[in-house]
């Protein structure tokens, strides 16, 4: 059940292009849910590739699947699109297989799926092109290969149809578009009645929806001009297929920039295409390149706001005027929202943290709005929402730990990360005196603004309330991942469950998502009782109220099993605890989960027995969630219902001033999380 529950695609091939200092190009089948069958689709990743990397997608025309381009266009597209750092997707032009609907005619079935959503049997169950191009393709790029946070979209005949409806339908989603020698007017084509009338049936509405002349005149414009490249000897041309000049017709008429170059002497072949590919791209760079530079009112300069600084151990935050500098190279600076308190942030506070530093600001499960972006930032842009990830997701191919499925620790700033500086060893907060305060966890949420680095910035979908997302920062997903992560819960597995908290009641909501079938929940307030049965606990232990004589060891493995439970999650931070937890664990194949954070010094211990006799003792971070991937797919699944966190908020407070307060009602007993909303 983790964010990448999906299986990565299928590598089918690897080359190198694009010259001696070139990119890759790799050829990848995977099975799609929009389209019910497998598809392929060909990248190109330019040499540049580190993180997260703007694309353009390429749709083919009649006929074609996902290598035409690359052959017969590839050599120039892909030298100009890595001396501008530019991926390109080249996906096929329609679902394939046996089980899929073909006919025996090049423009319908296989090779000519005219890039909509089929309505009509027998080919509404896998003619979804429309959808795959749009969602499915775009979000499988950005979980797996971590590009297309900004895209654009191009394309060839049939393709430039789908590149110009694509664009005119989802403008705030498509950088910038254009086409070759694209088919205009296909309500008045008879490639698109043919098509049309077999995939949409009779309904003519339907047809004008995915119609780009028809899109203008009666839907909002793409922002930018659209640049569209005809050869004047196109046979299609000739033969009323493509029909442009009803296209212009009706920009001119709406107002639609179109960039619109008849070159003499060309025809319809990828020969034209191959001739002008590289003012294509470079049309798109420009614009990718323009999105990303920040465009807020305060980028490139110094923020003033307010703040609670943590000045020393064991003292109460002080309310201060700070001063927050521009985002350096890869950095992004966000306006947080909503701050929600979580135990480790007490626990550096009371000088517990051996990386604790003073003064700094604290805070680390947030959600924010990027206010700007540095230099070399792709993967968000100002005004995404995003939530700060203290455990970073560079993405880098030769980060061993980010393609390892082991593991989700990048190293990439931990040393910075540890020391309260950025990845350049610099701050970018200072105090009222031009004082530096030191960085917490990479995240400092505890202030109107804040500077993280872009590999630990987690964007979600933009209609996501933050005030409740930012639980998705640390100790919520860290109790699912443990679960559904590092250990794996099987159906009907059982389950102990030791400390309430926050953390420990996502341990039980994951368990029985997950099927558990016993969820044993152990606490010393039975206070807390109500709300874990709620979640799916089936007993409730407190160690002050077992049957004399036993210990909660021997009570769980001797009277609730019979010898002891699957899985055991430690989520307080106590190392006796820990030890009680791993001890009550199955013999023979028990797993014990340590989540809590113990204090400096501390240690585990317990008789090899314990382990010898089959038990596995582990640890968590984040709950193995890979950050910039997978926090996305949990906010996702909250937004659709499937995973509330609702129950988690028991406190609310208005405004950074405020934090005091939330820290002293999470003292109380009875807070679960305490959200301050700035």
């Amino acid at each position: 059940m983790s964010g990448n529950n999906e299986q990565k695609p299928k590598l089918l091939s690897s080359v190198r292009v694009g010259g001696v200092d070139g990119g890759v190009l790799n050829r990848y089948s995977h099975a799609s849910k929009s389209t019910k069958c497998d598809m392929t689709f060909s990248l190109f990743l330019p040499s540049t590739t580190k993180e997260t990397t703007p694309v353009l997608f390429w749709l083919s025309g009649l006929t074609c699947d996902d290598t035409n381009f690359s052959i017969k266009a590839g050599p120039r597209a892909f030298a100009s699109a890595n001396r501008h750092g530019l991926a390109i997707v080249m996906p096929d032009t329609s679902p394939r297989g046996e089980a899929v609907p073909n006919v025996n005619s090049y423009d319908l079935g296989h090779g000519a799926g005219f890039y909509v959503n089929a309505t009509e049997d027998p080919y509404k169950e896998h003619y979804q092109m429309y959808t795959y191009i749009t969602e499915e393709l775009p979000q499988l790029l950005q979980q797996h290969f971590h590009i297309g946070a900004l895209k654009s979209i191009s394309g060839h005949s049939m393709g430039g149809h789908g590149a110009l409806i694509i664009a005119l339908k989802n403008p705030d989603e498509w950088t910038s578009a254009s086409a070759f020698s694209p088919i205009c007017n296909p309500i008045h084509c008879p490639w698109g009645q043919k098509a049309f009338a077999a995939y949409l049936g009779d309904d003519e509405e339907q047809h004008s929806q995915y119609d780009a002349t028809s899109l203008l005149l009666n839907t909002t414009i793409f922002d930018d001009c659209i640049l569209i490249d005809q050869g004047s000897q196109d046979e299609f041309l000739l033969q009323q297929q493509l029909l442009p000049e009803k296209l212009l017709q009706a920009a001119e008429q709406v107002g639609q920039k179109i960039k619109y170059q008849l070159r003499e002497g060309f025809d319809h072949s990828y020969h034209f295409v191959a001739a002008f590919i590289d003012e294509h791209i470079d049309f798109h760079a420009e614009r990718l390149q323009q999105k990303r530079t920040p465009t807020s009112d305060t980028a490139g300069k110094v923020i003033q706001c307010k703040a609670m600084v943590a000045r020393a151990a064991k003292q109460p935050l002080v309310y201060e005027t700070i001063y927050v500098s521009p985002p350096m190279a890869n950095e992004v600076r966000v306006k947080v929202i909503a701050n929600a308190l979580c135990h480790t942030d007490i626990y550096t506070l009371d000088g517990f943290d051996p990386e604790g530093l003073f003064p700094a600001i604290l805070g680390h499960e947030a959600g924010c709005i990027v206010e700007s972006v540095g230099e070399n930032v792709t993967s968000v842009v100002p005004g995404d929402h995003v939530i700060p990830c203290y455990t970073p997701q560079c993405c880098e191919a030769s980060c061993i730990f980010c393609q390892s499925p082991k593991t989700n620790l990048c190293p990439k700033i931990r040393s910075t990360q540890g020391q309260g500086v950025m990845p350049d060893g610099t701050v970018r907060f200072h105090d009222a005196e031009g004082k530096p305060i030191y960085h917490f966890m990479g995240c400092s949420t505890m202030a109107e603004y804040t500077v993280l680095s872009e590999i630990s910035c987690a964007k979600i979908c933009p209609t996501a309330p933050l005030t409740k997302m930012c639980l998705f920062g640390c100790g919520v997903s860290t109790g699912l991942g443990a679960v559904w992560n590092t250990c794996k819960v099987e159906a009907n597995s059982s389950v102990a469950v030791f400390g309430l908290g926050a953390v420990g009641l996502a341990v039980i909501q994951g368990a029985k998502m997950a099927g558990a079938s016993k969820i044993i929940a152990v606490d010393i307030n039975p206070a807390k009782f109500k709300m874990a049965q709620k979640l799916g606990a089936t007993d409730c232990v407190c160690p002050f109220d077992i049957p004399e004589g036993k210990t909660v060891v021997s009570y769980i493995s001797g009277s609730l099993t019979p010898w002891g439970v699957d899985y055991t999650f430690d989520c307080t931070g106590n190392v006796k605890v820990m030890r009680d937890a791993l001890e009550c664990a199955h013999r023979g194949w028990g797993t014990s989960c340590v989540i809590g954070v113990a204090a400096s010094g501390h240690e585990i211990s317990t008789r090899p027995f314990f382990l010898v006799t089959g038990r596995v003792w582990k640890g968590t971070a984040f709950g193995g969630f890979k950050s910039r991937r997978d926090v996305p797919w949990l906010v996702d699944k909250c937004m659709k219902g499937e995973l509330p966190v609702d129950h988690f908020i028991t406190h609310t407070f208005v405004g950074v001033d405020k934090t005091n307060e939330a820290i002293d009602a999470l003292h109380g007993g009875d807070c679960l999380r305490a959200v301050v909303e700035y």
